[in-house]
């Protein structure tokens, strides 16, 4: 085994660690009533949908005819805004000190919507592309809902001893957090150079601080939900445009520049999430 494909292991391992890890915790630290709550506020749900699967989509074409951009990238920037509902999100919530039932509702919500989204939506944004709904169903239930569902369970059942292992599941998934970015800049520095001289890595800027910006607007003036709202439409789920990159373009750059946007989106959000936190605090 080659160096580069020991740790290329080490962060297939840190990113399910952290996946799961994420979701236990939330299962063990929540309700069902807790996460599904937010989810009845109606005008909530459709602010959110809209900022995800119609305003980011939006976006990220006008990028695209803006700035730039091969194929192949362009391609990659037009996945990432079809996918939302990442578990990443759990922990930039946490971070900002935000409302963490409602974090993980908008996670499950956009999660489940994007099951449906990418295979209806994906084929008429770019000709030629076929997505099978169940690759990408499997991965999220695997990785996602089972954890989070087995979480729920636990905590059920022994409410107690789940208070005593949801710190220990937020450790795990923050040490396999910081693996994960450490192991993915060191692999993918390369493929981060070459993207700067090729606009990919600007456009990859904009799209995340416009979407963060989407997310604040639709927030409206609470700054609880603001800050949720604008931390869920920004970070993108990646598992799933993984998933689609890898079945539909590998050994493209179309690969490469979802990989590189796994590392960079927490990269830039944690900190904004870090900020809003201070800030939260500060006003208590």
């Amino acid at each position: 085994m080659t160096l580069e494909a020991f740790f290329s292991a080490i962060a297939a391992l840190s990113g399910l660690s952290f996946v799961v890890a994420s979701m236990l915790g939330m299962g063990l630290s929540l309700s069902m009533a807790q996460i599904l709550q937010p989810l009845k506020n109606a005008r909530l749900v459709i602010l959110a949908l809209l900022a995800n699967f119609v305003l980011v989509p939006l976006l990220a074409y006008g990028i695209t005819r803006v700035v730039p951009l091969d194929q192949s990238l362009q391609i990659g920037l037009i996945v990432l805004a079809t996918v939302a509902g990442a578990p990443f999100l759990v922990k930039e919530v946490q971070a900002a000190k935000g409302d963490l039932a409602l974090g993980a509702g908008l996670m499950f919500l956009l999660m489940i919507v994007t099951i449906f989204y990418v295979p209806l939506v994906l084929p008429l944004l770019l000709q030629g592309v076929t997505v099978n709904a169940w690759d990408i169903a499997k991965s999220l239930i695997m990785t996602m809902l089972i954890p989070l569902v087995l979480g729920l369970m636990f905590r059920s059942n022994s409410p107690e001893d789940a208070q005593h292992w949801a710190p220990v599941m937020n450790k795990v998934s923050g040490v396999a957090l910081l693996i994960l970015l450490v192991t993915g800049v060191g692999l993918n520095v390369s493929n981060i150079i070459s993207l700067i001289g090729s606009g990919g890595f600007l456009a990859l800027i904009i799209f995340v601080v416009g979407s963060l910006l989407i997310g604040f607007v639709m927030g409206g003036r609470d700054p609880a939900v603001r800050s949720v709202l604008g931390l869920g439409t920004a970070q993108r789920n990646v598992a799933a445009a993984i998933l689609v990159t890898s079945l539909n373009f590998s050994g493209t750059m179309t690969l490469s520049y979802v990989l590189v946007a796994s590392i960079v989106l927490p990269l830039i959000l944690l900190p904004v999430a870090r900020g809003l936190g201070r800030r939260s605090q500060a006003a208590a």
